[in-house]
């Protein structure tokens, strides 16, 4: 499929654009318990508002992807090649992002419960406005951006990974 300068207003248990080409495409106030977007092309694509349980992003090439005020349980970018990703005032449950590629993603006063960044390779990633409760590797950060807050609160999984004990 290839969806090009439309909006899509959407209510549904599952929607699959699985290799699909997406291309100044504005999906507005969406509910969608699944979001198939695997091995998707997408440019200049914006979401905005709305309910997403899987947003299913693995192995899709990204360019330009906003996404703004979206409750999302599971955000899976696992495999994907973004470039220029803004996630803004989002509620997320889980990311996982192994062995992706991002270049220019920001995080801005957002929250997450657990992100999983094995294998990732990052540039220019700013994840300053991510609260997230917890890192599942953090030797896979290198490239970010974090708050001295952010690095405190990663400090024991830090010296972990350099094999450093930390006992109280």
């Amino acid at each position: 499929a290839s969806l090009e300068q439309c909006t899509i207003t959407a209510d549904a248990d599952s929607v699959d654009l699985t290799g699909a080409t997406l291309i100044d495409v504005d999906m507005t106030g969406v509910r969608i318990a699944s979001l198939k977007m695997r091995d998707a092309g997408i440019r200049r694509v914006r979401i905005s508002g709305g309910r997403i349980g899987t947003l299913d992003l693995s192995s899709a090439r990204i360019d330009e992807l906003e996404l703004r005020d979206v409750r999302i349980d599971y955000l899976n970018l696992g495999a994907s090649k973004a470039t220029d990703v803004e996630i803004t005032a989002c509620s997320i449950r889980t990311i996982d992002m192994p062995q992706a590629e991002l270049t220019r993603v920001r995080f801005t006063d957002t929250r997450c419960d657990e992100v999983d960044s094995r294998g990732m390779r990052a540039t220019h990633v700013d994840l300053r406005g991510l609260d997230a409760s917890a890192f599942l590797d953090a030797n896979s950060l290198r490239g970010t951006t974090l708050s001295s807050f952010q690095v405190q609160q990663l400090a024991p999984v830090l010296a972990a990974g350099i094999g450093i004990q930390v006992r109280d």
